[in-house]
C-alpha cells in the first residue's frame, strides 16, 4: 500500500465474548479500508472464543491471534501493541461492531496531519433489551463533545475519548506511555495521558462505533470500573496538571462523591475550602473541615482577572438542574470550564 494507504493495527483483547464475537469480527472484515492487521489477544478465555479466533485467522491473513500469558485487559493490551505493526493505531472490543467506514473515516482525519493529532469518533448504544436512559444521555453529550472536537474541555466529568473509538499516530501512542500504566479504568487513564500529551483532536461527526450493553459487560461488574476507581484518576491528574499554579482548591457539594474528594485531599495534607447550599449539613465540620455555605463562594470570588492566583474549583454534585445553575453563576464570574471549574460528575 502507498504513504496514503498505510497500515492501521486493531488491537482487540478477547475474554469470553463467544456469543458476539463472529458479529464483531465480521463489522471488523467488512471495513471500506482493507489495509489493517487486526492483533486479536485471547485473555484467558474460557469459552470458545480462542477456536473462533483460530478459524477467522484461517480465512483472513490479515487476522493475528495471540494467547496471552498474563492477565486482565492491560496485559493482553501491551502484547498486542508489543506485535503491531501499523503506523495508526486504534482499538476494539470484541462484543461490539464497526461501521464498515469507520477505519476510512477516522485515517482520513489524519492523513498528512503528521504528529499530535488524534481522531475520535461517534458512539451509539445498542442492547436486545433497550438501552436505559442513563447511557442514552452519555452517548450524546459525549457525541456532542466529538461533534464540537471539545472532548478535552470536560475530561474530569467522565470519560471523554470514546473506547475503542479513537486513531492515533503510533509516535504519539508511544509518547503518551501507550499502554504501560497499570491504573484502571485503562481507557479513562489512556485518555488523560492524550489530553495531558496535548494531542489536537479530530471529531468525526457520525457513528463509527456500536457499543453493546448487557448484563455482563466487563464495564457493568468488573470491580477495576467502579465509580471510586474513576474518582482516583481524575484526582491523579487533577493534582498533576491543573494545580501548578495554586493551592487555593475549592469542593462545591457534600454528597457521596464530595466527600471522596475530600476524604482524599485530606489524606494528600492537601488544604482545601468546602461548600454546600445542604441546609443540614451548613456549620458541620467533616474530616476536620467546616462546611460553608455555597453562595458565599459566589460572593467571595471575583472575576479571574482580579485574582492574584485563581481558585480551581472542583463541583461534585449530581443533579443535572443544579449543575446547569452552578456552571452559570462561574461563568457570570468569567470563569472557564476546564481551567477554573471542573465537574467531577
Amino acid at each position: 500500500m502507498s504513504s496514503k494507504n498505510p497500515l492501521i493495527s486493531i488491537l482487540m483483547p478477547v475474554k469470553n465474548a463467544e456469543p458476539y464475537l463472529e458479529e464483531c469480527l465480521d463489522t471488523i472484515l467488512n471495513q471500506t479500508y482493507i489495509n489493517f492487521e487486526l492483533i486479536s489477544v485471547n485473555d484467558n478465555s474460557t469459552d470458545r472464543s480462542l477456536d473462533i479466533l483460530r478459524y477467522y485467522a484461517l480465512q483472513d491473513e490479515r487476522i493475528h491471534v495471540l494467547d496471552s500469558e498474563g492477565n486482565g485487559i492491560i496485559e493482553a493490551l501491551r502484547l498486542a501493541f508489543s506485535e503491531s505493526k501499523g503506523i495508526y493505531l486504534t482499538r476494539m472490543d470484541a462484543d461490539d461492531k464497526m461501521h464498515s467506514n469507520k477505519l476510512e473515516r477516522m485515517h482520513a482525519v489524519l492523513q498528512d496531519k503528521g504528529r499530535g493529532q488524534l481522531a475520535v469518533g461517534c458512539v451509539e448504544y445498542f442492547a436486545e433489551s433497550g438501552i436505559g436512559d442513563g447511557y442514552k444521555r452519555y452517548a450524546e453529550w459525549l457525541n456532542n463533545l466529538t461533534r464540537n472536537a471539545s472532548n478535552f474541555s470536560d475530561i474530569y466529568r467522565e470519560c471523554v475519548i470514546p473506547s475503542p473509538c479513537w486513531m492515533v499516530h503510533r509516535d504519539d501512542l508511544i509518547a503518551c506511555d501507550a499502554f504501560n500504566p497499570n491504573r484502571y479504568p485503562e481507557d479513562y487513564d489512556l485518555c488523560f495521558r492524550f489530553y495531558e500529551e496535548n494531542l489536537t483532536v479530530h471529531g468525526v461527526t457520525t457513528i463509527l462505533h456500536y457499543w453493546r450493553d448487557y448484563p455482563e459487560r466487563s464495564s457493568r461488574n468488573d470491580p477495576n470500573y467502579l465509580d471510586n476507581r474513576f474518582f482516583d484518576i481524575k484526582l491523579h491528574y487533577f493534582l498533576r496538571l491543573e494545580c501548578q499554579d495554586t493551592n487555593e482548591l475549592v469542593i462545591l457539594g457534600a454528597g457521596k462523591k464530595a466527600k471522596y474528594i475530600a476524604k482524599a485531599l485530606r489524606e494528600k495534607d492537601l488544604r482545601f475550602d468546602w461548600y454546600t447550599n445542604n441546609k443540614k449539613k451548613l456549620g458541620q465540620e467533616i474530616y476536620g473541615i467546616l462546611i460553608q455555605n455555597q453562595e458565599d463562594i459566589f460572593a467571595e470570588t471575583v472575576p479571574k482577572t482580579m485574582l492574584p492566583n485563581t481558585k480551581k474549583i472542583i463541583v461534585a454534585i449530581s443533579n443535572p438542574s443544579e449543575q446547569t445553575n452552578i456552571e452559570s453563576k462561574l461563568q457570570a464570574l468569567d470563569l472557564e470550564l476546564g481551567k477554573d471549574y471542573f465537574f467531577f460528575c
